[in-house]
């Protein structure tokens, strides 16, 4: 018989299982049907696979924790199956929107289906500590493709997306950008907590730090622009070799969604084809990018070490909290979240209760930051979930602070996302760093 303590285990895992689930639906709830099966670019998907996917990895964890434990379909699992060469032949990402079986009413049958096996077994399991981590890192996984979902929405419909809610922005804080310098150091990178974390996150460990500057808020759109303006994308000097290799043949001359008309930049996102907003961090723009505007500008990338200490560490207290504002936890006060509801940045300086220690503004939410890491397993790296993180240690940059389409309950200063460095669909700004 389960003990007590067992027993709000079990019903903890159910309400975060149920709470998890439901933000899924809703994010597709106004979708029209034909929405659901369009692939619009290689590094997308539609949102039916999505919906599936984040119903098949719920099997491959019960596949994991019972060895007797049977698949819904091999149908599904063949065309849910992203990346995980131990369940079988993934599909070729860039296809997975050319079939029409399994259709969208039978992938929500399977969604439907495997919410209720899920809960099932969580009831009726006996769940030691390693079952209960396996079985939350499905709800972070979900929570990743909530926020993969969202920046295919944008690429699929933009402004023709209904979101069941959409909130104004908040009036920021007229707030001058400076550079804070940061004293060296041995410093403790990782998570030092004893919730839920991703294994790329530890193990906790001492790097040591130059003293450095970092710039109290992302770069805006304005900044950018005069880095646009100034011939940025027509020299190669600023460019790493491959990054030029990219503008040339992508035809870059601005970040991502941007489009001129009249003359006069304007946006096409959520909000509809605008104006651009000068005073928005700049967003979707590539490793790549973000390394030339650096080299523009005479500075440079923080590495993620750097970028953590001026998020989290506070220098009165010689101690390190989960985020910049402390330990509570994300609210709409704090940061800009897929919660916030606000479907784009809000302006810099909108969120004075979310400022770090030093003095750093919205470290957390609106946009991603690229910084100078390359994406590999700290010293002690052991892998949760074989081919789940390890199986990308190479070409590819860390991010770090989540954006307006990361779900509150995915980030905190020690999350470490990972991208290749010409990606730039999703929500990814930065900031510049400077050696002392």
């Amino acid at each position: 018989m389960a003990t007590v303590s067992e027993l709000e285990q079990k019903k903890s895992l159910l309400t975060q299982f149920h709470e998890t689930r439901n933000q899924t639906l809703e994010l597709v709830k106004t979708l029209e049907k034909d929405d659901f099966v369009v692939q619009t670019a290689f590094y997308t998907s539609p949102p039916k696979w999505h919906i599936g996917h984040v119903s098949w990895i719920y099997e491959a964890i019960m596949s994991k924790l019972d060895k007797d434990y049977e698949f819904y379909s091999k149908e599904f699992s063949e065309y849910l199956n992203s990346y995980y060469q131990q369940f079988g032949n993934p599909r070729d990402k860039g296809t997975r929107g050319v079939i029409s079986r399994p259709t969208v009413d039978q992938i929500f049958q399977y969604f439907n289906n495997i919410t209720k096996r899920f809960e099932d077994f969580i009831k009726l399991k006996e769940l030691d500590e390693e079952s209960q981590k396996l079985i939350t890192m499905g709800f972070h996984h979900e929570y990743q493709h909530q926020e993969l979902m969202v920046y295919d929405l944008q690429h699929l419909l933009a402004d023709q997306y209904r979101p069941i809610k959409k909130l104004t922005r908040p009036l920021p804080t007229e707030i001058e950008s400076n550079s804070i310098t940061i004293q060296g150091g041995v410093f403790n990178i990782g998570y030092n907590g004893s919730n839920y974390c991703y294994d790329i996150e530890l193990p906790e460990h001492r790097i040591y730090l130059e003293d450095y500057k970092i710039d109290s808020l992302p770069i805006t759109n304005k900044q950018y622009r005069e880095f646009i303006e100034d011939g940025g994308y027509e020299t190669f000097r600023y460019w790493l070799s491959d990054g030029w290799e990219k503008v040339k043949n992508n035809n870059w001359v601005a970040p991502m969604y941007w489009e001129k008309v009249d003359g006069g930049w304007k946006v096409r996102d959520f909000l509809g084809l605008r104006k651009i907003d000068p005073n928005e961090p700049v967003c979707h723009v590539s490793y790549y990018e973000a390394d030339a505007y650096c080299k523009w500008a005479g500075k440079r990338l923080p590495t993620e070490g750097e970028w953590e200490k001026a998020a989290c560490w506070d220098e009165k207290k010689q101690q390190k909290t989960f985020f910049p504002w402390g330990n509570d936890q994300p609210t709409e006060q704090r940061a800009n979240l897929l919660e916030s509801h606000l479907w784009a940045c809000a302006n810099v300086g909108s969120f004075p209760e979310g400022v770090s220690h030093y003095g750093c503004h919205q470290m957390i939410g609106d946009v991603w930051e690229w910084t100078s890491s390359e994406f590999v397993g700290y010293p002690g790296f052991k892998s949760g979930f074989e081919e789940y993180n390890d199986k990308w240690f190479t070409n590819q940059k860390v991010l770090r602070g989540g954006s307006f389409g990361t779900p509150k309950m995915s980030i905190r200063g020690s999350y470490r996302n990972f991208f290749r460095l010409d990606e730039r669909w999703l929500f990814s700004g930065f900031r510049c760093a400077e050696s002392v």
